[in-house]
């Protein structure tokens, strides 16, 4: 006979399970759940998107064609120059060292948001707006300065090298992503990994801050709109990849300049005695005079088609394996009463 009742968590840190309202009363997540979670939808969203990010970064990069009175390539044709000097597997670039950095950075952004999303809600757990934004902004400062810029100088460094994965003899620099780290610290010294982190902070607290922000808003309405969803506090998952998807492409248009800026920054080498402000007005004054303001903006187009989907990916994918880790918790925790 079961003797469990309709609070299937006990007290401590999970606490007792708190059915969501319309009202926005959520239920507490354990850090274990953000990480497991986190960490699949990250690398969900990785291995689907990378290509994408590939392309971008070399849109950004590129300055030959200009230089020489030619159009830029657009964004299917760089993905075509890229597959067919490269190979293919030339659009996974970097893809290692995003690998290894993914679980990390969505466990520290998942759970840095709900810290702060706690430390600025109301005591009854009701939060505006404008807290859950500043909660974003603080999930994005952090995982930029834990996780996310010595991940996208290595990154960048890889996705920058021109050469074909099919050519044995054409050898490149950085042969892959623990090999660019080693080079990179041997050759420049560790604080080049984190290069561009105070650009880097300002795109992914911008970006998250935007993302969280508008996720939450548009969830809230879709719950508010949806009686039987709002009694179960979920939504169906593609609603939430629309959501996600929406809410995603919002943040790059906020500081597209600032993401051509770091990328420029984080590619280059190290110049002695050159300082994070004079690199920053060198490579901004620099891209201004020699390419022009639309220059900022290079690489929006599939930078968009990355982050968007992204987002659709990982919110889908976090919300479902959150929802079946809470589903594993109750149905054990559940088994422990039945005789």
């Amino acid at each position: 006979m079961s003797t469990s009742t309709s609070k299937p968590f006990g007290g401590g840190r999970t606490g007792d399970r708190i059915v969501p309202k319309a009202s926005g009363a959520k239920e507490k997540i354990p850090l274990s759940t953000h990480l497991i979670a986190g960490g699949v939808a990250g690398l969900a969203e990785a291995l689907v998107c990378h290509p994408l990010d590939t392309i971008k970064v070399r849109m950004q990069l590129s300055r030959s064609r200009k230089a020489k009175g030619l159009k830029p390539l657009g964004f299917f044709a760089t993905g075509r120059q890229i597959a067919a000097r490269e190979t293919p597997l030339g659009l996974y670039k970097g893809l290692g060292a995003v690998i290894s950095g993914i679980v990390p950075k969505m466990a520290i952004r998942f759970a840095s948001f709900e810290f702060y999303k706690g430390w600025l809600s109301d005591p009854d757990g009701r939060i505006s707006p404008g807290s859950t934004f500043l909660s974003g902004l603080g999930a994005g400062a952090t995982e930029a300065v834990a996780v996310v810029t010595p991940m996208e100088v290595v990154k960048i460094r890889l996705q920058a090298q021109q050469h074909s994965l099919a050519d044995p003899l054409d050898i490149p620099r950085y042969r892959n992503a623990a090999h660019a780290v080693f080079t990179i610290v041997r050759e420049e010294g560790i604080a080049t990994l984190y290069r561009g982190v105070a650009l880097t902070a300002l795109r992914q607290a911008t970006n998250q801050g935007v993302n969280f922000t508008a996720y939450q808003q548009f969830k809230k309405w879709a719950l508010t709109y949806q009686p039987t969803y709002s009694e179960q506090g979920n939504l169906p998952s593609w609603q939430t990849m629309i959501i996600g998807l929406i809410s995603g492409a919002m943040g790059p248009f906020s500081n597209a300049p600032i993401d051509t800026i770091k990328t420029r920054i984080q590619k280059a080498s190290k110049v002695p005695g050159e300082t994070s402000l004079s690199r920053f007005m060198t490579v901004t004054s620099d891209l201004f005079k020699n390419e022009g303001f639309s220059a900022f903006y290079k690489g929006i187009t599939p930078r968009v088609l990355r982050v968007a989907p992204g987002q659709a990916i990982v919110f889908t994918v976090y919300e479902r394996v959150k929802r079946i880790i809470d589903s594993a918790k109750s149905s054990s925790l559940g088994a422990e009463y039945d005789e």
